[in-house]
């Protein structure tokens, strides 16, 4: 009988996202059941629970069926990030501007070494320092927004987040010609790769911030089409970037930043998102919990928390000081360091991109880098809550 469905039942992009959701909305009732608890950290618990780890309803073949709808939430969660970087804005803070240096240059060596103490290969600590510049996006505007924070520490912590997923990519991106050399490369591919990707996704993301930004001037009285027009941008960078072989992380966090600074009056800035947007937040977290491996978490346990403690010191210390430097409130040096510390979306959309471009250095990065996203992502939340509680910031929301 060829028209009964074969057995099991294949999942599909529909089911698994629906999946997805249910769990998070599970996760985020355990959350607002325990107070203590951020809702972060409900999602992820509940999406273990149903993942591979646990009871296997959000079997490996279901979260692979639901890779494009993480690319979707994660690119939209680029972009909004883009949007907090005023690029001269960070130029006339020497405070920004400082902390940004320290910390990126504090992360970058002290990872490098300490993988280095562990026997890692030089190539592979250098990939991985790269990869553990970048700080979480997601977990910066969720947790915020639960609360209501807005401020200063706030801002600057959304505009360093933004600096440490650039440089993050940047340093990344350097790292491809030496790459290319270990596994004997042609020169073209050596030099022209790297430029391709980055240069690439960079003009990709400039010709759709310009037509999106003419597009809305020109149809600026009809505002209730505006986040139609936002979100179609992003997803044409997403979708543009993947069939040009472009970076699908770059091309959309570029495309927030240069819509913020070719603007003059903010009109697509300033744009809300609205409740809808928490779906995708939902989503990409508890894929995250779905993609944790406990057994790989335990095998590579001791670099893995070497690492973690080496990468979350580097970034407080780092902006502590620069805002010690400058004068500035032990609240706030001390809460804006701390917002940088949870590190997710782009440091597991690198450790896939090096699986792409490199699937011999795949293994060691991805335990590696997986191992440490697993415990940031299960205390970031909880440092993040925190961290926006001391600086005061926190509004009539909470979580």
């Amino acid at each position: 009988m060829d028209f009964l469905p074969t057995w099991p039942i294949e999942f599909n992009t529909m089911t698994s996202f629906s999946i997805l959701l249910v769990a998070g909305a599970m996760g985020g009732y355990l959350a607002h059941t325990i107070r203590w608890l951020p809702s972060i950290t409900g999602f992820m618990l509940l999406g273990y629970i149903a993942g591979p780890g646990g009871i296997d309803v959000l079997s490996t073949d279901a979260l692979s069926s639901a890779r494009v709808i993480i690319d979707i939430a994660l690119g939209l969660i680029l972009y909004r990030l883009g949007l907090s970087l005023d690029i001269k804005a960070v130029l006339r803070s020497k405070y920004l501007l400082l902390a940004t240096i320290l910390e990126t240059v504090a992360t970058l060596l002290a990872v490098y070494f300490v993988l280095r103490y562990f026997d890692v290969s030089a190539l592979t600590a250098a990939i991985v320092a790269a990869i553990c510049t970048s700080s979480s996006p997601a977990v910066l505007i969720h947790v915020g927004h639960e609360l209501g924070a807005k401020g200063p520490v706030t801002d600057s912590a959304g505009s360093l987040v933004a600096l440490n997923n650039v440089i993050s990519f940047l340093v990344f991106s350097a790292l491809l010609p030496i790459v290319h050399m270990e596994v004997d490369a042609s020169w073209t591919v050596i030099v022209f790769q790297p430029l391709y990707r980055l240069l690439g996704s960079f003009l990709l993301a400039a010709i759709i911030a310009y037509g999106l930004h003419y597009l809305i001037l020109a149809t600026r009285k009809a505002k209730q089409y505006r986040l139609a027009l936002v979100v179609g941008a992003t997803m044409l960078a997403l979708g543009l970037a993947n069939a040009l072989v472009l970076s699908i992380l770059f091309a959309p966090l570029a495309l927030g930043i240069i819509v913020r600074n070719i603007e003059h009056e903010n009109v697509i800035s300033n744009i809300e998102f609205g409740e809808t947007f928490e779906l995708f937040f939902i989503v990409l977290f508890v894929f995250a919990g779905a993609n944790l491996h406990i057994d790989e978490l335990m095998q590579y346990a001791p670099v893995a928390i070497a690492l973690v403690f080496a990468r979350g010191l580097s970034k407080w210390f780092g902006v502590f000081v620069a805002a010690k430097s400058y004068q500035m409130p032990n609240q706030a040096a001390v809460s804006t360091g701390l917002l940088l510390v949870p590190m997710a979306g782009l440091a597991i959309g690198l450790v896939q991109t090096t699986g792409q471009l490199f699937p011999q250095e795949i293994a060691t990065v991805s335990a590696l880098v997986f191992g440490a996203v697993a415990i940031f992502e299960t205390i970031g939340p909880l440092i993040a809550v925190w961290a926006f509680k001391y600086s005061g910031e926190v509004g009539e929301k909470e979580i």
